[in-house]
């Protein structure tokens, strides 16, 4: 056996894991080989040492901050997958450009269009129940804010959040407060993953909306 054979072999000598004839063999390299016998012996001693630490407890916020990761991420995607689709979308509508007259009648064709299906008859009041309504922004529904995390946000913190289709906050910035937001971050976090929302509806489905959130006195805006 050479040097390069026995070294592949420490790592699962020192595992356990080697077969008898293989450990049997290694052995008899290592009396002969000095260099070898130096290397495995570093190796046995760092083995020991880690072993010596024992388990390490996780974080206690370690849960809460990878639920506030793993929303953050999905936003992201959600965003990522959006400005994906505008760009194609954009690619497509200069595909279909034509000459500048064509393109003048086409825009004024466009927008008869979208006055006719947006434009609402006078007689019709904003206040009758049977108008539809094409979107409700997101409403408070709860914020279980205990004393003693109520106390440790100032009260000029407004924050903007993201509310997903079932209500849950998907991601938040802080709109303006204190410049050092780090004493108060976790608290935040705290209440934004506890704190439900009645979702925003388009066309009366759930959706994706924002509502901004000021803190001195709990107010919510759309």
């Amino acid at each position: 056996m050479n040097c390069t054979d026995a070294r592949c072999m420490f790592s699962a000598n020192l595992d356990g894991a080697l077969p008898s004839g293989q450990m049997r063999k290694l052995s008899e390299h290592l009396e002969t080989c000095r260099e070898c016998s130096a290397e495995y012996a570093r190796l046995l001693r760092t083995q020991q040492l880690v072993a010596s630490l024992g388990r390490r407890r996780a974080p206690e916020d370690l849960a809460l901050k990878l639920r506030v990761a793993i929303s953050r991420e999905a936003a992201l995607r959600r965003e990522r997958s959006w400005q994906a689709w505008s760009v194609r979308l954009e690619d497509a509508f200069r595909a279909f450009m034509i000459p500048a007259t064509a393109g003048l009648i086409s825009a004024v064709i466009f927008f008869s269009v979208m006055i006719g299906f947006f434009a609402l008859p006078s007689s019709v009041s904003a206040a009758d129940p049977e108008l539809p309504v094409f979107y409700t922004p997101p409403q408070l529904a709860s914020m279980p804010v205990e004393p003693g995390i109520a106390n440790t946000i100032p009260e000029s913190v407004v924050v903007e959040t993201i509310v997903d289709a079932n209500g849950r906050v998907q991601d938040y910035r802080v709109l303006s407060g204190p410049k050092d937001a780090s004493q108060y971050s976790t608290q935040l976090d705290s209440v934004m993953i506890f704190t439900t929302f009645r979702p925003a509806t388009s066309f009366g489905r759930p959706t994706v909306g924002r509502a901004v959130v000021s803190f001195a006195k709990i107010n919510v805006r759309g």
